[in-house]
């Protein structure tokens, strides 16, 4: 009997809980985008469609008409850098992008990161967001390159 008791205690408790998550999920989806200006383009700066490159190698982001502020900084016309590795579909624009091996995030203003692969062809492609990690209207994204990772470049 005292069994029965808090288990229907511990429903009592987190079924607020539960509502209040379902609550959160609703509010959260088809957030407000923040305005890019118009022109704002984010390319690769070493790397192009069709490069050979070792297991680990450096990518360099370029942004122009924007700032690259660390993430949680609304400043205006800002934005940090997000990789995405061999996404078929992209992630939603109106949504923070996930923090997955798909999806690389360089919320502290970085301009470029080393990044390790295993060999074989791979996609690779910019996205600027937000200080919430949410893509800007429109989105300032690059386009779509493909490497070749090798386990040794020179040979």
């Amino acid at each position: 009997m005292k069994s029965i008791r808090r288990a229907m205690m511990y429903l009592v408790m987190l079924l607020p809980l539960t509502l209040g998550a379902q609550e959160i999920v609703e509010k959260t989806s088809g957030l407000e985008r923040t305005p890019s200006p118009l022109g704002a383009t984010v390319t690769f700066r070493n790397l192009k469609d069709g490069d050979v490159v070792g297991r680990s190698f450096r990518v360099k982001f370029d942004i122009s008409g924007m700032k690259v502020r660390k993430a949680g900084t609304d400043d205006a016309n800002s934005g940090h850098h997000h990789l995405l590795i061999d996404v078929k579909e992209l992630p939603p624009m109106d949504l923070p992008l996930p923090n997955n091996e798909a999806v690389y995030h360089f919320g502290k203003a970085e301009k470029s990161a080393v990044i390790s692969m295993p060999p074989g062809e791979h996609t690779l492609q910019l996205l600027f967001a937000d200080y919430r990690h949410i893509p800007h209207d429109p989105p300032v994204m690059s386009e779509k390159i493909t490497v070749t990772v090798v386990e040794d470049p020179e040979k």
